[in-house]
């Protein structure tokens, strides 16, 4: 994982999984806006996941 993609998920968590499909950018968006932290550790966790 880059540094740039760590990055997005810090600031920004839905546009670092934005290529990881729909679902993925959904849940992060609706995490997103329940509150910050949990938008984050969820997007570095599907950033991190090995397919």
């Amino acid at each position: 994982m880059s540094l740039l993609r760590v990055l997005l998920c810090i600031i920004f968590p839905p546009l670092a999984v934005l290529d990881k499909g729909c679902g993925s950018v959904l849940i992060v968006l609706l995490l997103t806006l329940c509150g910050w932290v949990p938008g984050m550790i969820a997007a570095l966790i599907i950033t991190t996941r090995k397919v």
